[in-house]
């Protein structure tokens, strides 16, 4: 990730909080890192971008973000290899996908030469909340959000644009088990859901909270017009191994276009395992369960990285999957881990150092 020329506000801390954090025991996303960088759109430009000590920021209650929800967010990670350098992984993806989310909501996109010299400043300063060590990594979330005070429904004049970052170790501490979607959906044709958009999520903690309720874990949606074939589950792409052969749906309007998904395809097709992009059918899927045929399935994500579903339930009938041999999702998972530590060579160019 190249320095550039780009001119940054940067106001530092006065005294560090990381010896206030048990890095031994983190909760995903409730623990911040010092800094935090905004930059404000106005008057249809954006404007120098900003680094201040993490904390709450001031907004009118007629800030549109919370009344039409104009606001998109990304999620990636940062490594600290054995040697002390930090890494990002394939994070052009990032920015030009946070680009595509704010543009389907009808934000400005953001300039590149700002979002890197802000991400390599940001993690210049905070270094040492990106520890070394198997699991560790700094999650990085840039959003932008809508702050034009006023309430008329119309897209917002005024934007931030921001980025934060916490420590984080494993999104799941174990296998996870799933309900397949019959009467919720996540997205529909010709919507947003191929977008990171807050309201996507939001929406659907309701059906989530359900299935938790039953002592499920998450939802894998099914497309909203017949809910016959399976899409991504709530916090990850899906991926399902029939016999020596990987399934998994294409990316379209509903489905989100997952850096880590696209990872996983190339690794597979690096290691001689057939991967096959296309609907993947409810009934295709259980009918393999009944027979024994269906060895894995698992989810792929920034935060999750990769984790095993041992079980599903489908028109009130439950599933288990039994743990094999040499499951596909922990050679793919550690396969991608080793290449974001930088303990193997990178063949694909996809690691990139922060500074």
């Amino acid at each position: 990730m190249n320095s550039t020329d780009i001119q940054l506000d940067i106001e530092k801390v006065e005294t560090s909080r990381i010896d206030q954090v048990d890095f031994s025991n983190l909760q995903f996303g409730k623990q911040y890192a010092d800094h935090m960088m905004y930059c404000d759109y106005i008057d249809g430009e954006w404007q120098t971008p900003k680094i201040v000590p993490y904390g709450p920021m001031e907004f009118e209650p007629s800030a549109k973000v919370f009344h039409y929800g104009q606001a998109v967010f990304e999620g990636m990670k940062a490594f600290k290899d054995d040697d002390g350098q930090i890494w990002l992984f394939r994070p052009e993806q990032n920015f030009e996908r946070i680009n595509k989310s704010s543009k389907r909501m009808a934000i400005p996109e953001f300039p590149k030469e700002h979002f890197f010299a802000s991400l390599q400043a940001l993690l210049k300063l905070d270094q040492d909340w990106v520890k070394k060590g198997q699991g560790n990594s700094l999650y990085i979330r840039p959003f932008v959000i809508a702050t034009e005070n006023g309430v008329s429904a119309s897209e917002s004049d005024r934007y931030r644009f921001m980025i934060i970052g916490c420590p984080a170790q494993a999104y799941y501490n174990k296998p996870i088990k799933v309900i397949f979607a019959q009467d919720y959906s996540r997205a529909a044709d010709g919507g947003v859901g191929f977008a990171k958009a807050a309201g996507n999520y939001g929406a659907q903690f309701y059906p989530t909270k359900l299935a938790k309720e039953k002592g499920l874990d998450q939802i894998i949606w099914t497309d909203a017009s017949s809910h016959e074939y399976l899409e991504e589950a709530g916090t990850m792409n899906i991926f399902f191994r029939i016999g020596d052969k990987l399934l998994t749906a294409p990316t379209n309007d509903r489905i989100l276009d997952g850096v880590t998904r696209k990872s996983i395809i190339q690794l597979a097709k690096d290691n001689d395992v057939e991967v096959i992009v296309d609907k993947v059918s409810v009934k295709y899927i259980v009918e393999a369960a009944r027979k024994g045929e269906l060895k894995e399935i698992f989810g792929a994500g920034t935060a999750a990285t990769v984790v095993r579903v041992e079980g599903f339930e489908y028109d009130g009938e439950y599933f288990d999957l039994p743990a094999i041999d040499k499951p596909y999702g922990t050679f793919f998972k550690s396969s991608l881990q080793d290449i974001q530590y930088n303990r193997v060579e990178d063949p694909h160019g996809w690691t990139v150092k922060a500074f």
